[in-house]
């Protein structure tokens, strides 16, 4: 395996100062929330790794697409890394929300519809690797892997408007409120600082990862290759 880029070094300690900083402003800087107290802390990461978890849905959508049309691998394995990396952070997403929702909604789940539409996508992409795995042929497996993530990508959005769409209990922080959501807040200066910081902080943690992910699997897709050549 190349050597890891400089760039990729530097990108990797700038991450790492940049999640100390905005836990800093996520858990002391920012002021503590009148009515839901400190848990409404957990805010600012909840809604900071929802963000690249839904951006790298569409990102893996986006690569399908294009990887339909060239035929080149590269863009399945940007597919691929955009998918992993996206799961996990959405997968955090909805454990934040758990932590979130206990105090505030006495309960640690209910099926509301922002709740529902973000398990769904979580399953659909867990599923897509299941799928994946089952395809040894590396060109179907590809094809396959682009039309899912075309058709998964659906979701994404779908799951970000839900409490713009359905009638809901969960907060509308952004935006317009919703009438029925409950739980919602204005954010003061010092809340704005960290939500932003964050947001920032989580997109180029992605990146970072992103850029580590590829690199790996390019050199997946290398052995694999020698590995049919040696076959043949």
């Amino acid at each position: 395996m190349e050597p890891k880029p400089i760039a990729l070094k530097v990108l990797d300690i700038i991450s790492v100062i940049l999640l100390g900083t905005a836990t800093y402003l996520a858990l002391v800087f920012a002021p503590t929330e009148a009515v839901m107290g400190q848990v409404q802390r957990v805010f600012y990461f909840h809604v900071g790794t929802a963000w690249v978890g839904l951006l790298g849905f569409l990102l893996a959508a986006a690569a399908g697409i294009i990887y339909l049309v060239k035929k080149d691998v590269k863009w399945d394995i940007i597919e691929v890394a955009s998918v992993e990396i996206s799961l996990v952070f959405f997968l955090i997403t909805i454990m934040l929300g758990s932590i979130w929702a206990r105090p505030v909604w006495n309960t640690w789940w209910t099926w509301d519809p922002r709740l529902t539409t973000a398990a769904i996508t979580e399953l659909i992409y867990i599923a897509y690797f299941m799928l994946r795995e089952g395809i040894e042929d590396p060109d179907r497996r590809a094809r396959f892997g682009a039309v899912y993530t075309i058709l998964g990508g659906v979701s994404a959005p779908i799951t970000f408007m839900s409490i713009r769409l359905f009638r809901t209990i969960h907060p509308v922080v952004i935006g317009s409120q919703s009438a029925a959501a409950q739980g919602g807040f204005s954010m003061t200066g010092g809340m704005k600082v960290a939500f932003f910081f964050a947001l920032f902080t989580f997109t180029v943690i992605f990146i970072d990862l992103f850029w580590h992910r590829i690199r790996l699997g390019t050199l997946a897709a290398k052995v694999e290759q020698l590995k049919l050549n040696i076959m043949n």
